[in-house]
């Protein structure tokens, strides 16, 4: 207790997110707003735990507290954003924005913020600041919102890739999030990567975030120093390394791929692995699919065989050889009332597509979403039509030879398409006119 004495002065760096509960928009809000009866997510409910302790230390052995709430920080030296979105642009992700992309958000250029730290010290250090300030929360941002996703955007422009421009609903993404972190709350141990859609970041990148800074600017003297077109400017010129013309281009077929170990592999990028991948299907086939059986018939040795290693799995011993083996919980493959509940919202949700799909093709209007479905169809009565025998083999030859092919004359095959799509909707249009 002694050394705690000593500080005179603590001011803890929170987050805007200790009042945002991930479903209700944020739109200027102040220091008055409340804690949500529950976070959006854990960062966000200990902060909220950490911002209570710092405000009851308030006065104790003189100890003088506040809080500071910096919005959405940004600047040179980012470890977290820039470096992600960059990550994202190039394996073809960043195109896509969720939601309607018209949620305004508050950013902190991040030399503000240390100014914000500032002005909280200076005005803590004098008597009459602290009768003010001691044991209060401050806002601070650029006092400049802007869309989230324009601000996105300014950021890809400006190191040369393009900006989002697809929009894709709340509503078609939260189901999908939700099965991606259920499958990760279950695999996590066996090394699975924290993965980047999760339902709490699909609410944080679709909600209004705005707060205002009246209080930092009346009671701590707060202004922030650079402005946000100069912060955005000097993040992009801090970042030079990521910039799209020093990035190898990426093919959209190993992007289609994952652009691991499955790219490498298809593309023919590792023959050795390609060719080992090769001889373990021709094993595969002749073992399971030379007698002609049915795809289902298939199958279903195929589960026999999962099966049999599962049930050998959980013989051994935990310790073979030296070696540790990870056994597999039961545990694992439990489906609580909660996630059986998510994955209900996400049937349904795909159901709902296919409904709105088939309405449309009812209306004789939508001429591309015909011949996708027409040729979905197609595809699927020629694979059945087919032994799995024949199946395993065109379907192999076409993976192995149809992504190489479209990596090689990958141009030339999205402008034939994208004319045949041009076509195809000038029909569409012109007959709709017509009638």
């Amino acid at each position: 207790m002694e050394s705690m004495s000593m500080v005179k002065r603590l001011i803890y760096t929170s987050s805007p997110s200790v009042v945002f509960d991930g479903v209700h928009g944020i739109f200027n809000a102040d220091e008055s707003m409340p804690y949500p009866d529950k976070f959006n997510d854990s960062y966000s409910e200990t902060k909220a735990d950490a911002e209570k302790l710092v405000m009851r230390a308030n006065g104790r052995e003189g100890l003088l507290t506040c809080c500071i709430r910096p919005s959405s920080i940004f600047g040179p030296g980012d470890k977290l954003m820039v470096p992600s979105l960059v990550a994202a642009a190039r394996a073809g992700k960043s195109k896509y924005i969720i939601g309607d992309g018209n949620n305004y958000y508050d950013f902190t250029y991040v030399e503000n913020v240390a100014y914000g730290h500032v002005c909280a010290e200076k005005t803590l250090s004098s008597e009459d600041g602290a009768k003010i300030a001691a044991g209060k929360t401050y806002f601070i941002t650029n006092m400049e919102p802007i869309k989230f996703w324009e601000f996105m955007s300014l950021i890809l422009e400006g190191l040369g890739y393009e900006r989002p421009s697809v929009k894709i609903p709340v509503s078609v993404m939260m189901p999908v999030a939700h099965v991606v972190e259920w499958t990760y709350q279950k695999f996590a141990k066996y090394g699975m990567k924290v993965p980047q859609l999760t339902p709490s970041r699909i609410r944080l990148l679709s909600c209004n975030r705005t707060f205002s800074c009246s209080r930092a600017k009346e009671q701590l003297g707060y202004e922030p120093l650079v402005s946000l077109k100069d912060g955005v400017k000097r993040t992009v010129e801090s970042y030079s390394h990521l910039q799209a013309q020093n990035h190898r281009s990426i093919s959209k077929a190993s992007i289609f791929l994952g652009n691991g170990n499955l790219a490498k592999t298809v593309l023919w990028e590792d023959a050795k692995q390609t060719v080992t991948v090769l001889l373990l299907l021709a094993v595969i086939y002749y073992h399971l699919f030379t007698c002609g059986y049915t795809f289902i018939t298939a199958m279903a040795k195929l589960l026999s065989l999962t099966a049999l290693f599962l049930f050998i799995h959980g013989m051994l011993p935990s310790n073979l050889f030296g070696h540790k083996v990870e056994k597999l919980e039961a545990s694992n493959f439990h489906i609580t009332q909660a996630q059986a509940h998510h994955i209900a919202n996400s049937i349904s949700s795909n159901w709902n597509s296919l409904v709105s799909a088939l309405r449309s093709l009812c209306r004789g209007n939508d001429w591309l979403l015909f011949l996708k479905v027409s040729l979905s169809l197609l595809v699927v009565s020629i694979l059945s039509s087919m032994s799995s025998q024949a199946a395993f083999k065109i379907g192999t030859a076409l993976v192995f030879t149809g992504f190489k092919a479209y990596e090689k004359w990958e141009d030339s095959i999205d402008s034939m398409v994208g004319d045949a799509c041009t076509i195809l909707l000038h029909f569409g249009s012109a007959k709709e006119s017509s009638s």
